[in-house]
Parts: structure tokens; C-alpha cells; sequence
């Protein structure tokens, strides 16, 4: 798996999952939606971690630096 996502599309991913488990913990989003939104926080996360985010290949993008 080779990487396809830069230090900065990291850091957004990382900060709207903080904002969504911020609205959640706040009880401002509920219900299906908290769930829903919960679930792409953990997506944002995961991808953010590994540097790889699978949806990227079919388009062809690459947020990584060129060496």
C-alpha cells in the first residue's frame, strides 16, 4: 500500500473528526445522524493514521509530496 495522502490533508482529517466527536460529546448532533457522522470521524481517522485513503486511487489523487 503506498502512500497517497500529505501531512496536511492529514491534519484536516484529523481536525473534523475532533469536531464531530466534539458536537457529539455536546449532544448537539443525535440520533442517526450522530451515528452516521461518527462513523465517517472513524474513516477520517484510520485513513489519517496509515496515509493511504482508498477512494484516492480511482481518481488518481496524491496529496503526498513529490520527492
Amino acid at each position: 500500500m503506498k502512500k497517497n495522502m500529505g501531512s496536511t490533508d492529514k491534519g484536516i482529517r484529523i481536525v473534523i473528526a475532533l469536531v464531530i466527536a466534539a458536537l457529539y460529546y455536546f449532544k448537539v448532533i443525535e440520533g442517526t445522524l450522530a451515528y452516521v457522522l461518527i462513523a465517517f470521524a472513524l474513516i477520517f481517522l484510520l485513513t489519517s493514521f496509515i496515509s493511504f485513503c482508498p477512494l484516492y486511487l480511482p481518481f488518481g489523487l496524491n496529496t503526498c509530496k513529490k520527492k
